[in-house]
């Protein structure tokens, strides 16, 4: 975790950092500061929203929500920012992240959360998403994203 913060991840449950883990390495591969917190939008909302509001006024570019079941989290931060969010389903419960999946991905429209895919390719692509965006305005991250890209290229 660096000390520029440019990337919120929050989850709405502990249980759903390992599922994480994939964001964190690759954001630290790309050099990106991140900060993580675990906050529900069932149990902590006044929490959550104070939260969202302080990282508004931050150098935070953009939120990755991590959410399993209903998945209101998502949607919550996203209504509360015009920063991008994307949104992680975590597998789980009985239809193993497909509730998650279904509820992140309906969004109404003009609140948009740019959604992943159910598994373990779900928090890699959150990272790169993150990286991609904020590669458009940083020369640097720019070029080690255009090698990394090569590096898969070449397998």
């Amino acid at each position: 975790m660096g000390a520029d913060i440019r990337v919120s991840i929050i989850m709405g449950s502990k249980s759903d950092d390992e599922h994480m883990k994939p964001t964190y390495d690759l954001l630290d591969r790309f050099e990106i500061g991140w900060e993580k917190r675990v906050l529900s939008a069932h149990r902590q909302p006044d929490a959550l929203l104070a939260y969202v509001k302080e990282k508004n006024n931050s150098n935070v570019q953009v939120f990755v929500t991590a959410a399993g079941l209903a998945a209101a989290l998502p949607g919550v931060v996203a209504a509360h920012t015009i920063r991008p969010v994307i949104g992680v389903p975590v597998p789980g419960g009985p239809l193993n992240g497909m509730d998650a999946l279904l509820s992140i991905v309906q969004m109404p429209g003009g609140i948009p959360v740019a959604t992943v895919g159910l598994g373990s390719n779900g928090p890699k692509n959150a990272a790169m998403l993150c990286v991609h965006i904020l590669a458009l305005s940083d020369d640097g991250l720019r070029s080690k994203l255009v090698s990394y890209r090569d590096e898969l290229s070449r397998g």
